[in-house]
């Protein structure tokens, strides 16, 4: 289990910035705490992991930012800002340059999934034992959860952020000699009702990250049911 490095793919939290689905309905401010209260759950699994981690900014000059964060995950945690170009490009580097450094199996994950934790990604790095690459699918077409211990096929063209990137990812790899596992279903926070169904996926949670994501999710459906009843009263 050591040798297996956990990437986390992020950015970082802005105001007015990023989760746009979401500040269509919770506006800009709500939805900057809520995009730095999934990002600390990520955090907090990365502080738990037995092996290295990487941290991987979106932007080159959030490396300092990034820096921050990894020392207080401490341990082998190293910062590798991702290049421009989509992210199917942007994957493929970091993979490559992973490998060249002697990481040879990887476990990619977001910051958009705190219903995971250190056991998924323990079953994900076993199933590597007997395939190329693991997948843990998305309900709503998408991954969750991207391991390998081969290099990734070319990525540059898949319909990221569609409902179609499962199936072309597991063909590309297929078409590429990788043979790839679909470990269970996971949901990622995409849409307002996905961030609200926090409010009962994570009740008896005992992280400290997770608990406090809960309690923002709770007291934001309570504020919209208060605010529908108002209007209907």
């Amino acid at each position: 289990m050591t040798e297996t490095a956990l990437v986390i793919v992020c950015k970082k939290p802005r105001p007015g910035f990023g989760k746009q689905r979401l500040a269509v309905r919770f506006g800009a401010r709500l939805t900057y705490e809520i995009a730095q209260a999934l990002l600390a759950c990520a955090f907090e699994d990365a502080r738990a992991w037995p092996g290295p981690v990487v941290l991987s900014p979106a932007q080159k000059e959030d490396a300092a930012w990034a820096r921050e964060q990894a020392d207080r995950i401490g341990r082998a945690c190293h910062v590798l800002p991702q290049i421009e170009g989509n992210l199917g490009q942007r994957l493929n580097a970091l993979d490559r340059t992973l490998r060249n450094r002697g990481m040879s199996r990887l476990v990619f994950i977001g910051s958009d999934s705190p219903e995971l934790g250190l056991d998924d990604y323990f079953t994900v790095d076993r199933q590597l034992e007997s395939s190329d690459a693991v997948l843990m699918p998305a309900a709503d077409g998408g991954v969750v959860v991207m391991a390998n211990r081969r290099y990734w096929p070319d990525l540059s063209a898949l319909p990221w952020s569609t409902a179609g990137l499962r199936a072309a990812l597991v063909d590309a790899c297929r078409k590429a000699g990788i043979s790839v596992h679909l470990a269970r279903e996971g949901y990622d926070i995409d849409e307002p009702d996905d961030f609200l169904r926090l409010a009962d996926c994570l009740t008896g949670d005992n992280r400290p990250a997770r608990r406090a994501l809960h309690a923002l999710a709770v007291k934001t459906r309570s504020a919209m049911y208060d605010d529908k009843s108002h209007t209907h009263a």
